[in-house]
């Protein structure tokens, strides 16, 4: 246990330092007047009037440094989010994936939050082929996410813009409340990891879905991501982001556009 974190009351260039040695994340690669306002109402909330204080809190508690890890990662999420997209991952990109590589695509989702979105990807593709032949990976920086995740039940609001037909084969209402759960057989599907997009090693994919994240990032660690998702993907494999995120300059990272915000990774031609 460290006695007294040394950060001076201005505070929050020290604090990115601190929490960089202690859990191994940059701050700094994250846009930093977003985050000093999300972590700012997190500290004062506690009790804390500086960022040092803050940093003395978290060293003392575990329960704070968890607190602190979901206030920083950006955790709103629901099935099927801006579903015209989802549609057309179903009618359009999954079909040519499924053709030019087969049934035993990887699929990765980044930065998945609570769920949501790995297992709307497993909803989608049971149209296609055998729950027991998919196998998605799912990952996110905040392990309490990923513990939510795997619980799998969600609020009513969340389920909103689930299909009727998926509602229904998919999903168990949990007694009285307005509370659902996934089934055992979509979550059979998915398998959660913790991954830091800036620091860790990326797994090799045909598809990687990454919503709703990435403008939460400089434009520096943005950059990073984009390169390190164009090498992760296979050749013709699909990035697939949000509906703020769309990529001006796809050809820099070797994508084409496929569809709105989806890109597919150029195949280098050979002479």
């Amino acid at each position: 246990m460290i006695e007294k974190v040394n950060i001076d009351s201005s505070g929050y260039l020290q604090f990115i330092s601190y929490i960089k040695k202690k859990t191994g994340i940059d701050l700094s690669l994250y846009k930093e007047a977003q985050m000093k306002r999300r972590l700012t109402t997190l500290y004062e909330k506690k009790g804390f009037t500086s960022f040092r204080d803050f940093a003395n809190g978290i060293d003392r508690s575990s329960e704070l440094l968890n607190e602190f890890l979901d206030r920083m990662t950006i955790n709103v999420s629901e099935f099927y989010r801006n579903k015209s997209r989802w549609d057309v991952l179903e009618q359009k990109v999954l079909p040519r994936l499924l053709k030019e590589h087969g049934q035993q695509l990887k699929i990765w989702s980044a930065a998945s939050s609570t769920g949501e979105e790995p297992y709307t990807i497993a909803m989608i593709m049971s149209k296609f082929i055998p729950l027991d032949r998919i196998s998605i990976l799912a990952t996110d920086i905040d392990e309490n996410v990923i513990e939510k995740a795997k619980i799998g039940i969600y609020s009513e609001r969340s389920i909103n813009e689930v299909p009727a037909d998926m509602k229904k084969k998919y999903f168990i209402k949990e007694g009285a409340g307005a509370y659902y759960r996934i089934s055992n057989e979509i979550k059979k599907t998915v398998t959660f990891k913790r991954h830091n997009l800036l620091a860790d090693p990326y797994p090799s994919a045909h598809l990687i879905v990454c919503r709703n994240v990435l403008i939460y990032f400089t434009e520096e660690a943005k950059e990073k991501i984009y390169r390190n998702f164009s090498q992760a993907l296979k050749p013709n494999g699909t990035l697939f982001v949000g509906s703020t995120e769309q990529i001006f300059n796809p050809a820099e990272y070797g994508f084409e556009i496929e569809d709105t915000f989806f890109y597919k990774k150029m195949v280098k031609k050979t002479v």
